[in-house]
């Protein structure tokens, strides 16, 4: 095979330049015929170069960052399988892109050898690793995400066994870690794809029946957005709505948790408006209200208490004229792209290297926080509980008497709280006072509550603890 073309590198190129970001392009070219040179003759079972996946692998982050996108992980993403696929060593990685690439790269190569179809022991020892990688650098798992949604949209040239394998370990691991993280654009895709290749029918089944009335759907939508529309050029408030599909994957869930027919979900139609801010976002709640007929018990407010993935939305479902049940998610631009891109959203670094911006590690410290403690467990099957746990669990949030939110699993009770303060804290814990008034230890913590830890110097652990705490800190 002869030398790889090099407008395999034009989508990246061309993304990188309407994004408008500043990752260098020099580099990044040197970084493709490096991959190029490495994977050789390798061929995609779809009979592509090698190489087209390392660049689609950076094309989809460029995407997901945008302007955000630097030359490191675009190099990393490129540079992402030639430890492992090719007889490059890493050192040499690192010689010619530098530590902080070579770092990345090493990681995306160990999460690559994780095989999670095995023993439940080693099942456990895969998931510590992965979540220690994790530790070491989100950006690791930002490539490894986009990796396996190219895979997936490529799984079509696999057979059906090693294909459904996949498309398990996907809805099992790297949708609810894309969920974790709060990037729904992967989430969304990733379990689409999933239920495609482990429910062909039902996947196809769906797709048929809501293609069948889109139009009818589409135009239903139109109606109901029209008059909110109008409302809001009155009163000046200068906020975007449209229509929202919603997910195959999300409907097929909805059936069968609910018993139903397709066509007994109402709720397939919905509408997202994006407001200036946090304050219109109330004021077209209220306009939607004035319009329709609320689902009071639909309603939900994510924007006083946020999500534990930093997702902020108001959620109202109403009845239009007819019948029809729509969905309404109402949110600021800045709320809108953390619900859509999570923690990437926020991806930021410094100028001139030197590490992740701490804004991003403090909105990921809950996790890393238990990750650090779990390295030390040696029972698997408890790794294994506190990992499926720590992807799928909700989250309550509390508040210090100084007002700072802290971020506790759902169940949890002051003695957890009284650990994620202090060690010591938690030592030397006598009682606690919930929204000023005094509450048993075992009482469970809500969202919005103030938590305030009574302690004494005489204070010390007792082993009846160990039943009323729900956090691993504890």
């Amino acid at each position: 095979m002869g030398p790889v073309p090099t407008d395999i590198l034009g989508p990246l190129l061309l993304i990188l330049e309407r994004s408008k970001a500043r990752a260098d392009r020099a580099r990044l070219t040197g970084a493709f015929e490096f991959a190029a040179k490495a994977h050789g003759s390798q061929l995609r079972l779809t009979g592509e170069p090698y190489v087209t996946h390392c660049v689609a692998v950076a094309v989809i982050l460029a995407d997901l960052l945008g302007p955000r996108a630097d030359e490191t992980i675009l190099t990393a993403a490129l540079l992402h399988d030639v430890v492992e696929d090719t007889d490059v060593d890493l050192k040499l990685v690192g010689t010619r892109f530098g530590p902080e690439v070579e770092l990345l790269v090493d990681g995306v190569t160990k999460i690559g050898g994780l095989h999670f179809d095995r023993p439940e022991w080693e099942q456990a020892e895969n998931f510590r690793k992965m979540l220690l990688s994790m530790a070491k650098d989100l950006r690791v798992i930002l490539i490894k995400l986009a990796d396996r949604l190219h895979n997936m949209r490529t799984l079509h040239s696999l057979d059906l066994a090693r294909a459904t394998r996949i498309a398990r370990e996907t809805r099992e691991i790297y949708a609810p870690l894309a969920h974790r993280l709060g990037i729904a654009r992967f989430k969304w895709e990733l379990e689409d794809l999933c239920l495609k290749y482990l429910d062909p029918d039902a996947f196809n089944d769906l797709r048929q029946r809501v293609q069948l009335k889109r139009e009818e759907r589409e135009g239903l939508i139109e109606e109901v957005m029209r008059p909110l529309i109008d409302r809001l050029r009155e009163l000046e408030i200068k906020a975007e709505v449209t229509g929202r599909p919603k997910h195959l994957d999300s409907i097929y869930r909805k059936m069968e948790a609910q018993n139903r027919k397709f066509e007994e979900i109402f709720d397939l139609l919905g509408v997202r408006v994006i407001t200036p801010d946090k304050v219109d976002c109330y004021r077209v709640l209220g306009l939607v209200h004035d319009l329709y007929t609320p689902v009071h018990e639909r309603f939900k407010d994510y924007i006083a208490t946020p999500k534990s993935n930093m997702y902020q939305s108001l959620h109202t479902t109403v009845v239009v004229p007819g019948g029809t049940m729509v969905e309404f998610q109402i949110r600021t631009l800045e709320m809108h792209q953390t619900a859509e891109l999570g923690v990437a959203a926020h991806y930021r670094y410094k100028e001139g290297g030197g590490g992740p911006d701490v804004e991003l590690w403090a909105k990921l410290q809950p996790v890393l926080r238990n990750v650090e403690w779990q390295s030390t467990t040696s029972d698997p099957d408890e790794f294994m509980d506190f990992f499926k746990t720590s992807l799928y669990q909700d989250e309550v949030f509390v508040f210090t008497p100084r007002g700072d939110l802290r971020r506790l699993p759902s169940g949890a009770t002051p003695l957890d709280f009284a650990y994620l303060v202090h060690t010591e804290v938690g030592h030397r814990c006598v009682g606690a006072k919930v929204n000023g008034r005094i509450v048993p230890l075992r009482y469970e913590l809500r969202s919005g509550d103030t938590v305030q830890i009574v302690t004494s110097p005489l204070g010390k652990p007792n082993r009846d603890w160990l039943k009323l705490v729900k956090s691993p800190n504890a």
